[in-house]
């Protein structure tokens, strides 16, 4: 793990352990108060974000991370954090959404921008799946975002913020801050505006004399990603190459 006023790669979890509990917080009860129900339903976007969302992990050892099912073109793909997805290329990592788990396969992994693709050689239907529809700039400030992920021991669990501002990194490039949640288990999920455009992936949790501050969370631009770079790889080894290698 390293620090950098961040968390990075904080947000893959390991297994919850066996004393933890939850303590509910009770508001004082006056005479003068009274309860209302509440009802909101979550937009078209976020239903179609949570529809895609998956959690991530490895075959070969606990912990988990977060993604989300891609459509692009004929070939289905999974969008995750570098350091959830962190092995060689070709590795196979299990890809779960619903209670169903499948083999997803390493084709591209960027450590410097923590972005990385699983391919689905079995894929879910696409109506699962986002289509592949990136953000032309990088997302602006106040714009208003969606995601869904698997923080902790929890299992699916969908947020909504903005875009709180942007740092400049080490090696000149931009990332995106959100005022949103974010917990550990989060690292992976793909971050939507309102119009279903992609606006990039979580990969850390800021931090503040060592402790996390799960309401400002780091985002890679979805413009760090050159898709078909990206695919180079794969298509390559494909014999017969799909319309997305073409």
């Amino acid at each position: 793990m390293k620090f950098l006023g961040i968390i990075l790669g904080a947000l893959l979890v390991g297994s919850a352990t066996a004393n933890e509990t939850t303590t509910p917080i009770k508001a004082p009860y006056s005479e003068d108060s009274r309860t209302l129900p509440i009802s909101s339903r979550i937009s078209k976007t976020e239903s179609a974000v949570r529809d895609a969302a998956v959690r991530i992990q490895r075959f070969d050892r606990g912990g988990h991370g977060s993604g989300s099912l891609i459509q692009y073109k004929d070939m289905q793909l999974v969008l995750t954090a570098q350091h959830v997805a962190n092995a060689i290329v070709g590795t196979q990592y299990i890809v779960q959404r619903a209670g169903e788990r499948r083999t997803g396969i390493l084709i591209y992994s960027n450590e410097a921008h923590d972005v990385a693709l699983l391919w689905m050689q079995r894929p879910w239907p696409k109506s699962f799946a986002m289509e592949w529809n990136p953000t032309d700039e990088i997302a602006e400030v106040g714009t208003s975002i969606t995601y869904s992920g698997f923080p902790a021991s929890h299992s699916l669990m969908s947020y909504r913020g903005s875009v709180a501002g942007h740092e400049i990194m080490p090696d000149g490039s931009t990332n995106i801050l959100l005022h949103t949640y974010g917990w550990f288990g989060c690292s992976g999920s793909a971050i939507y505006n309102s119009d279903k455009e992609l606006v990039g992936v979580l990969w850390g949790i800021d931090s503040g004399r060592g402790q996390p501050v799960e309401s400002m969370i780091w985002v890679s631009p979805i413009q760090h990603l050159n898709l078909k770079a990206a695919l180079r790889g794969i298509c390559y080894t494909l014999e017969n190459k799909p319309r997305a290698c073409k």
